[in-house]
């Protein structure tokens, strides 16, 4: 009876988590269609014309959806001999995240007219970021990221103490007569002038305040490419090494080489 289960764990994992099977292309496509709809519903649903004439029928798509992604959820905890590792994962939480508000309106009393169940019913939007387990380009992307976060985080701490040092400097130049009434208040400016947003409810009134907002606002543009290059050469090079759409069958870990036999995060066989 366990072998047996065994092979049907393994068929579904095959199914629902990797996509180099007939029937995992056909599941993954037609979840790509169910989470578009889903979100076209969700989206539809906030126009006030429509909820008006047409909120019976998006009840009624909203418990269909609810229905089927707990479906799915509930056979994602099957597929896998950890359960608790993908409830507490990435995805996990975005399809509980997805489920959740649907279910709280059963309870919640009022629940449509509550402020904190309009807030859990925007969560189902959440579903669009379900997309990126159905994709190689995603895959890859994550990978990346991940290989790419150790440099990310050393750019962000040069970044946050460069505003924090040139917030503290227009601080000293401008002054409270000028705009600049705190520090915190000026590194939000320097934020806003490094990233080029510039939204101009703070501006400086001195010739040396102006001259170092320029300067700073030309370093942003050259601060902007250096993210960029980190995360493109990161692509590339797993352009070249190739990514297995393969999922571990024991922590549902994906970014595995493509010729690996196993998991390169708990060991488990792929």
């Amino acid at each position: 009876m366990s072998s047996r289960f065994e092979r049907f764990r393994h068929r579904l994992h095959e199914i629902i988590f990797e996509a180099d099977t007939w029937a995992g292309r056909a599941f993954d496509v037609a979840l790509l269609v169910l989470i578009g709809l889903s979100v076209v519903t969700v989206i539809l649903e906030s126009v006030p014309s429509f909820h008006h004439r047409y909120g019976l029928l998006f009840l009624r798509a909203e418990w269909f959806f609810t229905l089927i992604f707990s479906i799915e959820y509930v056979l994602r905890l099957l597929a896998v001999r950890r359960p608790l590792r993908y409830v507490f994962s990435f995805f996990g939480l975005v399809d509980l995240m997805a489920l959740l508000p649907t279910y709280v309106s059963l309870f919640a009393v009022g629940g449509y007219e509550l402020l904190a169940v309009r807030i859990l019913r925007l969560m189902r939007v959440f579903r669009i970021l379900k997309l990126g387990e159905y994709t190689s380009a995603a895959e890859l992307l994550m990978y990346s990221l991940r290989e790419s976060r150790a440099k990310i985080i050393v750019f962000f701490l040069f970044l946050l103490g460069l505003v924090i040092t040139l917030g503290s400097l227009m601080y000293v130049i401008e002054g409270r007569t000028n705009g600049f009434e705190s520090i915190p208040l000026s590194i939000y400016w320097a934020v806003i002038t490094v990233t080029t947003v510039g939204y101009g409810d703070i501006v400086p009134s001195t010739a040396l305040g102006k001259i170092i907002a320029t300067l700073i606002m030309i370093l942003g543009y050259a601060i902007i490419a250096v993210p960029t290059g980190i995360v493109t050469v990161s692509i590339a090079r797993a352009a070249q090494r190739g990514v297995s759409t393969q999922a571990c069958p024991n922590c549902s870990r994906q970014g595995h080489d493509p010729d690996a036999r196993f998991c390169k995060y708990c060991g488990e066989k792929l």
